[in-house]
């Protein structure tokens, strides 16, 4: 009974999972804080990996990291950072990522050439922030690493060349999925001058060795991760409701949205992982809490105490800025306020808010997948909530199969390192932890309403 160690290097913190390579058993598990902010120094998680897989690395014959996908890593020669890595969500790079996407000749061709339209959460347009911000740090530049390229490195004791892989690679902004290589002339253009990148590690290759000879396997992002901790496979789409709400899929062709609601990346098993990502997903229910003072289990009664609709009440659920459909500096909006608005409607209205954002975007990796659902995950601590249970599949318009709460992202890691081990063609198969089965008549009235808010506040951001 081998056992491999996949680790999940969140925003929030490490996750490290030690598990079975045969059934996909999880044996021992820890966890280490990461500093809270959208800028942060990644020493940092270098610290949470020593606390969290550190005690466990020795138990384990293969090791993969995941970790969240775009954050900016920027070395100089020595392999210290220069400026704190900007992460995912940090949106100050918005402009650069307008300027970028002119400079490739519009969103068609942007899409065509690195698979996506560019948004502030893309590593290119923290590159471009740089060099417009901070030249000096920029200057000192000579090597970007994404966060699970820099904690891999770190694990195998720094060697001359770090490594990644193509799912990771595939959300930079210079790599083109299509051609599934780099494309350093794009880094060097936003960052001002040619910078130094990972290799990339085939898909079951082995990346290297730790200094005491365990495996390593190329490790991937936290969202090519989750997928390999799911399973999915063509007519799957995974819902998962976190800090981000995520739709994905899986696609044989590379997806190529110039509307820029899809993101055309790379998985971590040679096909491609259509995905449109919201800024904003559990943190809906969590603001609605705290503006209600109430906890998870009381905001879900209250949703469920009020009609569909929420007496006329629509929440455009935008707070921190939005990135399906791309709103960077959007705030929420509340339409629909009258005297009669109640507390429970004001419940009702930020569940179904939640659930018509993650609809849209779910909606939009269907129409590039073009292939049938047959299946829809539903996964993250949002899904915890009874009224997002309730209310889910009614507004999400498909069935879903609701799974037990796992480390998915951290599980899919240590997939990765059980099928690099066994040295084989494809990754083990696992089991899903299925819990229920959602079903409901599609209400089109909530969407509809949502939807007029959403195109009617287009231009307020």
């Amino acid at each position: 009974m081998p056992l491999v160690l996949g680790v999940d290097s969140s925003t929030q913190s490490t996750k490290a999972v030690l598990v079975d390579a045969d059934d996909g058993t999880v044996v021992d598990q820890a966890t280490a804080r990461h500093p809270e902010g959208t800028s942060v120094d990644p020493r940092a998680w270098l610290a949470a990996f020593d606390e969290a897989a550190g005690p466990l690395l020795p138990r384990a014959s293969a090791v993969s990291v995941a970790g969240q996908q775009h954050g900016m890593v920027a070395l100089d020669e020595a392999g210290h950072p220069v400026h704190d890595a900007l992460l995912w969500n940090d949106t100050r790079s918005a402009d650069a990522a307008t300027q970028l996407v002119e400079e490739m000749g519009g969103a068609a061709a942007c899409a065509k050439d690195v698979g996506s339209v560019l948004v502030a959460s893309f590593t290119v347009t923290k590159l471009r922030w740089l060099r417009d911000h901070q030249p000096r740090a920029a200057h000192a530049v000579r090597r970007v690493l994404l966060p699970h390229d820099y904690v891999s490195w770190h694990l195998t004791g720094r060697p001359a060349e770090p490594f990644t892989d193509h799912g990771d690679a595939s959300g930079t902004g210079y790599y083109s999925p299509a051609a599934r290589s780099w494309r350093p002339d794009l880094a060097a253009a936003a960052l001002g001058h040619d910078v130094g990148l990972p290799r990339i590690v085939e898909p079951g290759e082995e990346a290297g060795r730790t200094p005491d000879g365990v495996l390593v396997a190329a490790g991937t992002g936290d969202n090519m991760a989750a997928a390999l901790g799911l399973g999915l496979a063509d007519g799957d789409l995974a819902l998962s409701i976190g800090t981000s709400g995520v739709a994905s899929g899986v696609s044989v062709a590379a997806p190529n949205d110039a509307t820029g609601a899809v993101t055309g990346f790379a998985d971590a098993t040679g096909n491609f992982l259509p995905m449109a990502t919201t800024l904003n997903a559990a943190r809906i229910l969590d603001l609605q809490c705290r503006l209600l003072d109430v906890d998870h289990a009381e905001l879900a009664r209250l949703a469920l105490s009020a009609d569909p609709g929420a007496g006329g009440l629509t929440l455009l659920p935008y707070y921190g800025g939005e990135r399906t459909p791309n709103r960077p500096g959007a705030s929420g909006t509340w339409h629909g306020l009258r005297p009669e608005t109640t507390r429970a409607d004001l419940a009702r209205a930020a569940v179904e808010a939640l659930l018509c954002s993650l609809a849209d975007a779910l909606d939009a990796v269907v129409a590039q997948t073009g292939s049938a659902v047959e299946r829809v995950l539903l996964t993250g601590g949002g899904a915890r909530s009874d009224a997002v249970r309730a209310l889910a599949a009614s507004i999400v318009g498909h069935p879903l199969t609701r799974l037990g709460d796992g480390e998915y992202v951290a599980l899919g890691a240590a997939r990765q390192a059980a099928w690099t081990l066994a040295g084989s063609a494809s990754p083990p198969v696992w089991p899903l932890d299925v819990r229920e089965t959602l079903t409901d008549s599609p209400d089109t009235s909530v969407r509809e309403a949502y939807a007029q808010l959403r195109d009617r506040t287009r231009s307020w951001s």
